[in-house]
């Protein structure tokens, strides 16, 4: 029996919105034609990175992942460091059942994959607390597999040095090697960040986020030419993905400031924090309120009082409220959290204490700044998209709506895999088990 092969191509933000675009892009064109596609995929809550791209290895929710943000937030600390490590996701990854399987198995740019034994040839993504200078290689040793670093990383790391450095160039520089040099790894993750960035500087819609998607057509056609050259075309499954998408923002509520005149945070003369009841992190387009004490029943109940209403006053936009017990039930996820609270209308939310204002203006366009999130739930838009195709996937299924938890079983079926005790299932509408 011929073994199969699965590569992936995960395009950060990639939106729903974005399909009747893509439909009109050569490389991006082949794959609906061909394939089938999921129209509406709900991210886990919260639709953030890395919470979302564990999620789309493992098929399941923070709760069994335990990754709930990009970061390890902690109380007053904007340096918290990120969750960087293969270690911090505590359920199997689709890559732990490839190399089980003896398959060969390749991640480029992957969240959360650093130190992976069971991906042969890995290049995490790596993001340290705090990053200043030109010798990012100091960050990949030890994450990355000593083959690649040895073999790529001291002619294409230049990508990741400068102020002008770019992740994806990296990537890309890289991908169409590896697929040459090891004759396409069995199963092959590649991730791009472009459209994330032309999405939060630009906005959801702006011409900058399509001319990046084109930009992100061009690189797929690049991959798919090198598997054509050096791989086995004829016998790969092809996925493009998103992690979440974006929505339009306007304003930013700082909640800590309202917990501050509240009485529930404490500071000095000079605005540092002294003591707290209820501290609020910014999950973007969400919110998490973290009590000091979480069995002090009395204060539990005087700052649900309080967040309840901020809800009821229409001026504060808070639209949506979980306690603890309720996000765990309805979306699997826990954290450092005793409520969950998002707008009515898209919205940002800050964690500092500086500043009197509980309403900021989001920030202008601009390099440094952004006009887009995300973070919010699932099923709010945009969601973001599935396509496939390949022998093991049925040719013109539309499918409406469905779960990122799925997407980790499904894609194992393709290689003719089971996952077992994930949160997700798989998508059978699209599988072909005639091959």
């Amino acid at each position: 029996m011929t073994r199969r092969k699965l590569f992936v191509f995960m395009l950060d933000a990639l939106a729903t919105y974005d399909i009747e675009s893509m439909k009109s892009m050569s490389n991006f064109a082949w794959m609906f034609e061909k394939g089938s596609y999921i129209k509406h995929v709900e991210p886990i809550y919260p639709s953030y990175t890395y919470p979302c791209h564990c999620s789309i290895i493992t098929g399941n929710r923070v709760k069994k992942i335990g990754v709930p943000h990009n970061a390890k937030v902690e109380v007053e600390n904007a340096n918290a460091p990120w969750y960087n490590q293969r270690s911090d996701i505590k359920c199997p990854t689709i890559f732990d059942y490839a190399a089980q399987a003896g398959m060969t198995t390749c991640s480029l740019s992957w969240p959360v994959t650093g130190g992976d034994k069971n991906i042969k040839l890995n290049m995490p993504m790596i993001v340290p607390a705090k990053y200043i200078g030109d010798d990012p290689g100091q960050f990949l040793v030890n994450n990355a597999s000593d083959e690649l670093m040895d073999r790529y990383f001291w002619k294409y790391g230049r990508y990741l040095m400068g102020k002008d450095r770019s992740l994806d160039l990296f990537t890309m520089a890289l991908a169409p090697d590896i697929i040459r040099d090891y004759g396409q790894p069995d199963v092959m993750f590649v991730k791009m960040c472009d459209l994330d960035s032309a999405r939060h500087v630009n906005g959801v819609y702006s011409e900058e986020a399509r001319e990046q998607l084109r930009k992100h057509n061009y690189e797929f056609g690049v991959l798919l030419e090198s598997i054509r050259r050096y791989g086995d075309f004829d016998n790969t499954d092809f996925v493009v993905m998103g992690d979440h998408g974006q929505q339009n923002i306007t304003m930013n509520l700082n909640v800590n400031v309202l917990l501050k005149d509240a009485g529930f945070i404490r500071t000095d003369e000079n605005g540092r924090l002294t003591d707290w009841d209820a501290y609020c992190h910014s999950v973007s387009m969400s919110a998490w309120i973290q009590l000091r004490d979480p069995e002090d029943k009395v204060m539990r109940e005087k700052v649900y009082d309080f967040l309840k209403s901020l809800r009821d006053d229409p001026k504060y936009n808070i639209g949506y409220l979980y306690t603890r017990e309720e996000a765990e039930e309805q979306f699997g996820l826990v954290g450092p959290l005793d409520f969950v609270i998002e707008g009515r209308e898209p919205m940002a939310f800050s964690s500092t204490l500086a500043g009197r204002d509980a309403f900021e203006k989001y920030l202008p366009a601009g390099r440094h700044s952004s006009v887009a999130s995300h973070g919010h739930l699932p099923w709010r838009d945009e969601t973001t998209t599935f396509i496939a195709c390949g022998p093991d996937v049925k040719q013109g299924v539309v499918i409406e709506r469905s779960s990122m938890v799925n997407e980790a079983p499904t894609m194992a079926a393709m290689l003719g895999l089971e996952m077992k005790d994930t949160d997700g299932k798989v998508i059978e509408e699209i599988i072909n088990r005639n091959v």
